[in-house]
């Protein structure tokens, strides 16, 4: 029931992001204004089960929310491994640079990653 959603989550219009990330800075000043958006710096504010869970609920696996970018990807040799669903979500939950950000998520919606594509339409959806 997609009103329960709306109801709980208040319509909820968020940006997960780090701030010493300089694609996710000039990809929150493209978006902007961002009157009603709430920003969650997910290092000094780590996501939470239940956020990582919703995220999952809108993006269909943890693997689309997961990036193999991070340095750590390589550092623990995660690449030599086949990594299960459930690999996924506890090394996102477990370490914030796993997170592929930005992740805006704006009602229904997710966009995830800085991809010209997902920024742009994270922007219409923002601006609609």
């Amino acid at each position: 029931m997609k009103l329960g959603f709306f109801v709980n989550q208040n319509f909820l219009m968020k940006v997960y992001h780090l701030s010493t990330c300089d694609t996710c800075q000039r990809i929150i000043k493209e978006l902007q204004p961002l009157d009603g958006v709430e920003l969650q710096d997910i290092k000094t504010d780590a996501i939470t089960e239940k956020q990582l869970e919703e995220m999952h609920g809108l993006a269909g696996s943890y693997e689309t929310l997961f990036s193999k970018r991070a340095r750590l990807y390589r550092q623990k040799g995660l690449h030599e491994k086949e990594l299960s669903e459930t690999d996924y979500k506890n090394l996102i939950l477990e370490q914030y640079t796993f997170l592929k950000r930005p992740v805006i998520v704006v009602g229904d919606q997710i966009f995830i990653g800085n991809s010209k594509k997902s920024v742009a339409a994270a922007q219409e959806a923002l601006h609609c």
